[in-house]
């Protein structure tokens, strides 16, 4: 059993492993994530120009604390109020000057509708990922994946990267 939103769902095996999804960087390299089988994984979808930007010093400092535990991975997404205009240079540029961002950055992708990226349709799906159905709802929501690939839970905008709720799950 699983703690999901405060309600209890069974967990049910999923029908592929995140482990098989693969996304570009933002240097356009290809970023594999079954070369994080052995850490967690905390995916954010993320923008430069939003009312949240600011959590970017959170994820920083998340990923700082339990490197050794969990990657970060920021998905810039430009779905919601088009707060991610920028090219994939002007992101970079703005992560690293603006927070010291370290963690993984992917490029920029659709995170809900007809082009949605794998990794997205497999964090959204539960006849993919076995735990839960979700929708993205704005910029920052978070996806906490454990060691073994299972979806653990997925917070909304408003929880701050370093609450209770997500570091109890990160050893």
């Amino acid at each position: 059993m699983l703690h999901f939103l405060n309600k209890t769902k069974e967990q049910n095996p999923p029908s592929t492993s995140i482990y098989d999804i693969e996304i570009n960087g933002l240097d356009g390299n290809a970023i594999h994530l079954s070369d994080y089988k052995d850490k967690m994984l905390l995916i954010v979808n993320v923008a430069s120009e939003c009312g949240f930007t600011g959590q970017y010093e959170d994820l920083q400092k998340l990923y700082d604390t339990h490197a050794d535990n969990l990657m970060v991975i920021g998905v810039p997404c430009n779905q919601f109020g088009n707060q991610e205009s920028g090219t994939t240079g002007e992101i970079q540029s703005f992560c690293q000057k603006n927070y010291g961002v370290t963690f993984l950055m992917t490029e920029k992708i659709e995170v809900k509708g007809s082009k949605q990226h794998s990794l997205y349709k497999w964090l959204t799906k539960k006849e993919l990922n076995g735990t839960s159905d979700s929708a993205v709802k704005w910029n920052f929501q978070k996806y906490l994946i454990n060691k073994e690939g299972q979806l653990v839970d997925y917070y909304f905008s408003i929880t701050n990267p370093r609450s209770t709720k997500i570091t109890k799950h990160i050893k």
